[in-house]
């Protein structure tokens, strides 16, 4: 048994598809399981990071799990629900644990890396006892989902950083990743690896919207919020000022999310699925 946490999430919600497929047995762990839409077969099981008892629950007989938390940096003393991730699964003595981070998790000194070194840590920390694989990725393809309730109403998306390019990943192509750490039955195949992940093309925000223009056939306008904007969104969604500095000086400072990174062809055989082909998939989300 394998248990995808945030199964409903873009990249759990892919992966429980994708295993399921495959013919593995799959539980998905939610907040509200009588809500999520899983393949037949797949079990929903309630779960959630601040209820110890739910955890040990949703882990118990599982061999293998995907750990993923959604818990904003800042919002807690450390990454609490990443912790009480691995420790539920500790408990449930799980021999396989694919963990989702991001990239350059842990790198520098200030908020950012602090948070991330302690939740990769809690993986991949010496007493464990399983096999981890740890997947790095940068910003999302399914990020431009935020603009799909502008766009149904109107033609014009405000975005910041609208001239930052990233090198944006399908989450299918994450989870195909995710699934063949998990269930490769080469001994000691992605253990204790750790994955950079990108998608195959380096774009600004500003470059998907245009290409979104072209699958979905209109004319789209991208308004650039100004730095200002982009802090008060930030505080407004319960960031830490810390958090928003960090995250501003992260975005200006770097241009690490822009490389194209060749581990997705490498491990799947394939190129990863260009932002066109992503937005093609999804067309639907911006009209309905």
């Amino acid at each position: 048994m394998i248990l995808v946490t945030g199964a409903t999430g873009h990249v759990g919600g892919e992966l429980v598809r994708r295993l399921a497929a495959a013919g593995h047995p799959v539980r998905a762990m939610t907040r509200r399981p009588a809500e999520a839409r899983l393949p037949a077969g797949v079990e929903a099981v309630y779960g959630d990071a601040d209820d110890p008892a739910s955890l040990d629950a949703a882990f118990a007989g599982a061999s293998g799990a995907f750990l993923m938390s959604a818990q904003g940096v800042g919002t807690a003393p450390g990454p609490t629900h990443d912790v009480a991730l691995a420790e539920a699964a500790a408990r449930a003595r799980i021999r396989r644990v694919v963990k989702l981070s991001v990239l350059d998790a842990g790198a520098g000194s200030d908020v950012i890396a602090r948070w991330h070194a302690e939740a990769e840590a809690a993986v991949t920390a010496p007493s464990r006892e399983w096999a981890w694989t740890l997947l790095r990725p940068g910003r999302f393809m399914s990020n431009a989902l935020q603009w799909a309730g502008r766009l149904r109403a109107g033609d014009e998306v405000a975005v910041p950083f609208a001239d930052r390019p990233a090198a944006s990943i399908d989450p299918a192509d994450l989870a195909e990743v995710a699934a063949l750490a998990l269930t490769s039955t080469q001994a000691g195949e992605h253990a204790a690896a750790t994955y950079e992940l990108s998608g195959p093309q380096s774009l600004t925000p500003a470059e998907e919207l245009s290409v979104l223009a072209r699958v979905l056939d209109r004319d789209l306008r991208i308004r650039p919020l100004p730095d200002d904007a982009a802090r008060a969104g930030m505080s407004a969604y319960g960031f830490p000022p810390e958090v928003v500095e960090a995250i501003m000086q992260r975005t200006r400072a770097s241009d690490r999310g822009a490389e194209v990174l060749p581990t997705v062809e490498k491990l799947l055989g394939r190129p990863p699925r260009t932002f066109a082909e992503w937005a093609g998939a999804h067309a639907g989300a911006f009209s309905e």
